[in-house]
């Protein structure tokens, strides 16, 4: 036997050994190539900054790995216990929730929106139970119902921002890993915001030839197919190709005629390919995407009526109504058979190429995003034509950035600095069907166009002193220009008004100074401070007068964070946690004004000034040997502090007494600002390995969501009730990794809950959750 067979031979055993024996506790490390993750599998973050490390969670299943010869052939095995993932990030200063592939495809994490049920107090909400989602991290967020503005929480893919939050939808596939980041960035990558960050992480081609697939059934006939193919084309050039299809899961009827509605239709496609220089000093990796999205949407449920007396629908937790008239589909070009849904494409690519000059890592992401929207809602959540809307979008962003930074981790300095360039173009076009309500009756439209191009600088730099303490700063500043070059409304049979255009620009800084001390080997503590910026914008719907398009200004926070992370008993017990204020100047919010013989209308707006204080913490413990748990605790609290705005209660109040639209001001010092103030969500675990070679997973799942307020100010029906969801799964898998079977049920106890809400002209709508789905995945890899 050759020495080259019998190091093969060794690495083979121990490998079985470490898989059969030891369980998914350990990885196998081989060197002197290092193991890759397999697909889907997490490892470092691509945004490791200036003083954070690059995080590396250890998989559960490992893959065995291609040993290619070297001068010298030498093999090392070692077990590592690796019961907490992301390891390496317990040294970084940091309130960031990372999450692994399998924690999200374990809890169904496939939309933005349910990311909120594995991080601590995060809300995304859709928009009328629409792709379009609205975020708040940390009370920070608003509800951006014309989707034209940068939002206040920034989802990447890739590193790459998307400047529109919808251009992300159907993407979540094929993922490696992801991140949720609280608080102000972009002094280290990136595009600037005051409400942070999430970061999602696709899987990237391989070296060696890996493929797969997953079937996804559940309830109410939901179908989610997956698969992937990924592996060498030649000497230094690797490809990925993953797609997924959604079909069915419709779980609405209409009580009056039985028609169902809520089924997915959609399909999407990923492409990568990797280029490598021989001395793998130099990569090239091209991206490219495609969406398709024919997908019915969850319709509004009518809990209140503001104007007018006819009844309301009295509907059970799966029911709902809606209509489309045969005028109004004729208008929009679309089926008499319309039912509330998308009609949506997005595509888009990306070129990252980095190149490590030995002393500095260069970094460039080029991308170009678009987005072709045609979308439906009964907005008035009743067969009556009050509030029916339908919209076109069509906008485009490109984006670019360019940085350097250090390329040795291991060094006491630690620093990067760049530039990041973004340039959209956004048209949109509202329809508006009020033909039932009798102060309108009417049918009408708006149009109008953005224009948005923003430049920013950027560095940060960390020192490591003696005694493990580290001192980091850094600095950003933005220029932002855009403009709304025209408006138009139009009453289909009346008169047509154009409004002059507007425009605005904002140039500040913001930045970040802190401290962190490793006090022990397995203890962190850090203080930070850190401005926030997030340009303004326009509200842009409905408009009715020229006021209405006046910008909004543009919003700054300075937040306060001492925070820790700590593994006391490693291995057994991890805490982390993180306590902020947040002291706001200019908020964005929506607020409300009141239009002259028409009504109130929502409009984004800025508060003076507000703040808001909290905290957030992870607790994992492996307390005996199968038993693992999770739970993430959030609690916040936030209010205006000078606030003088239309009170929506009061003048719809007024409105019912007299028949006559008049504002009713109040200044809202004081009042709390509407966000859940306590958010739970966790899992736990029995793993238990029932042969050598096959393991088994089984326990449930939780979240709690607090009230929350929909309207500034708001009590009663204004406020979404609070609610407690539970689920369970209990999954199949092999040591060799290559399957797994699951069974699974979300919202195991069917409880009735609503996800968010709104006012559409006659009414305040709620939006339901799902009821209990029961469904099954079962996956396949080589």
């Amino acid at each position: 036997m050759t020495l080259r067979k019998a190091l093969l031979l060794s690495a083979s055993l121990s490998a079985s050994f470490s898989a059969s024996f030891l369980g998914p506790s350990f990885a196998l490390a081989a060197s002197p190539e290092k193991a890759k993750p397999l697909a889907g599998k997490a490892e470092a973050s691509p945004h490791a900054s200036a003083h954070h490390s690059a995080s590396k969670p250890v998989p559960r299943k490992v893959a065995p790995q291609s040993i290619q010869s070297r001068d010298t052939e030498t093999i090392a095995v070692t077990a590592r216990r690796t019961d907490f993932a992301f390891t390496a990030a317990q040294h970084s200063p940091d309130a960031d929730t990372r999450l692994t592939a399998d924690r999200l495809t374990q809890r169904g994490v496939v939309t933005l929106r349910d990311l909120e049920r594995v991080a601590p107090n995060l809300t995304i909400q859709s928009i009328n139970g629409t792709a379009s989602t609205n975020f708040y991290l940390r009370g920070v967020g608003f509800n951006d119902f014309t989707m034209n503005n940068i939002p206040t929480v920034m989802t990447y893919f890739d590193d790459v921002p998307f400047a529109l939050s919808t251009m992300s939808s159907g993407l979540m596939f094929d993922l490696a890993d992801a991140t949720v980041t609280p608080g102000p960035v972009g002094t280290t990558h990136g595009q600037s915001d005051t409400g942070g960050e999430v970061r999602f992480r696709t899987a990237d081609p391989t070296s060696t030839l890996h493929y797969g697939a997953s079937q996804d059934i559940a309830s109410y006939a939901r179908s989610r197919s997956e698969a992937y193919i990924s592996g060498p084309i030649a000497k230094g050039l690797d490809f990925r190709l993953a797609g997924q299809i959604r079909q069915g899961g419709g779980w609405q009827t209409d009580p009056q005629n039985g028609a169902h509605l809520g089924d997915a239709d959609s399909y999407a496609l990923r492409g990568k390919l990797r280029w490598h220089s021989d001395d793998n000093r130099t990569t090239i990796l091209l991206s490219g995407h495609f969406v398709q999205d024919n997908s019915q949407v969850v319709t509004s449920q009518a809990i209140h009526r503001l104007i007018g007396t006819t009844g309301l629908p009295q509907l059970g937790q799966t029911q709902a109504e809606w209509s489309v008239r045969p005028q109004f589909a004729n208008l929009i070009g679309r089926p008499e058979s319309l039912k509330p849904s998308e009609h949506n494409q997005f595509w888009g690519w990306d070129l990252h190429i980095d190149h490590d000059f030995g002393f500095a890592k260069l970094t460039s992401v080029s991308a170009f995003e678009t987005e072709r929207q045609g979308e439906y809602t009964d907005q008035d959540g009743t067969s009556r034509s009050e509030a029916d809307t339908y919209r076109t979008i069509s906008a485009n962003a490109f984006t670019q950035e360019l940085r350097l930074g250090s390329s040795n981790p291991d060094s006491q300095l630690q620093w990067v600095v760049g530039a990041f360039y973004q340039r959209s173009r956004m048209k949109q076009r509202f329809f508006f069907d009020y033909t039932d309500y009798s102060a309108r009756g009417y049918m009408m439209a708006t149009s109008f166009s953005m224009n948005q191009e923003s430049t920013s600088e950027f560095g940060h730099i960390s020192y490591r002193l003696p005694h493990n303490v580290t001192l980091f700063a850094g600095l950003l500043h933005e220029i932002d220009d855009r403009s709304l070059p025209g408006l138009t409304s139009e009453i289909f049979g009346g008169k047509t008004t154009a409004f002059h255009g507007e425009s605005t620009a904002s140039a500040q800084f913001a930045g970040q100074v802190g401290v962190s001390w490793q006090a022990t080997k397995s203890t962190l503590v850090y203080y930070k401070m850190s401005k926030g910026f997030k340009p303004g914008g326009f509200s842009a719907n409905n408009t009715q007068i020229q006021a209405q398009l006046d910008p909004f200004g543009p919003e700054t926070v300075l937040t306060y964070e001492l925070g820790f992370k700590s593994d006391p008993i490693p291995n057994v017990l991890r805490l982390n946690g993180a306590a902020f204020y947040n002291d706001f100047h200019n908020q964005q919010v929506v607020g409300t004004v009141l239009i002259p013989n028409y009504g109130p209308l929502s409009e984004i707006t800025n508060v003076p000034k507000s703040e808001s204080w909290g905290f957030e913490g992870t607790i994992e413990l492996h307390p005996v040997r199968h038993v693992f748990v999770t739970q993430n605790i959030g609690w916040q609290r936030g209010n205006y502090q000078d606030f003088l705005n239309v009170n929506r209660a009061a003048t719809n109040a007024a409105y019912a007494k007299t028949g006559v639209w008049q504002a009713v001001n109040s200044n809202f010092a004081g009042v709390d600002n509407g966000q859940p103030k306590l958010t739970l969500n966790g899992q736990a675990e029995w793993r238990q390995a029932l042969t050598p070679g096959l393991g088994f997973d089984i326990g449930p799942d939780w979240s709690y969501r607090g009230s929350q307020a929909i309207a500034v100010g708001g009590t009663g029906f204004y406020r979404l009730p609070p609610y407690f969801l539970l689920g369970a799964h209990a999954t199949l898998r092999p040591s060799s990794g290559k399957w797994e079977a699951t069974v699974y049920a979300s919202n195991l106890l069917n409880r009735s809950f609503f996800e968010s809400g709104g006012m559409a002209t006659t009414t305040y709508f709620y939006i339901p959750g799902p009821p209990r789905f029961i469904g099954g995945r079962v996956s396949y890899g080589f």
